[in-house]
């Protein structure tokens, strides 16, 4: 059991990443929206603050959680993505199609759609 003091909320995709994943083309309401968004857990996590300090803005392609939670997480991450509408540019894809492909649950998705991608 971890200690609560020790817990950050985070997002799961960062302020930062979801900017430049398409964000900054929202107004300042879905901006908000976004920040604050709590009805899908994966969205806002608890995380320690080492790792949260340890990812940072960082998408999937520059840092991970662990091994063991590395399917749910690009499970979550994708699903955060995709709700919003944000894009991946090719290095974050390549890591998460790389990842999914070794994730044995069908939670994972084992491909990206074209227009996922960023340029």
């Amino acid at each position: 059991m971890i200690d609560a003091s020790k817990l950050d909320v985070d997002h799961l995709v960062p302020l930062a990443e979801a900017w430049d994943s398409g964000a900054s083309a929202w107004d300042a309401a879905q901006r908000e929206a976004y920040a604050n968004y709590l009805d899908a857990p994966e969205h806002l996590v608890a995380a320690t603050a080492r790792s949260n300090r340890q990812k940072a803005d960082q998408d999937p392609a520059d840092w991970l959680p662990i091994e063991a939670v590395r399917c749910r997480y690009i499970a979550e991450w994708t699903a955060v993505k995709r709700r919003w509408s944000l894009t991946v540019d090719e290095r974050e894809k390549q890591e998460l199609t790389s990842i999914a492909a070794q994730c044995p649950t069908r939670r994972c998705p084992r491909s990206l759609p074209a227009d996922f991608l960023r340029s």
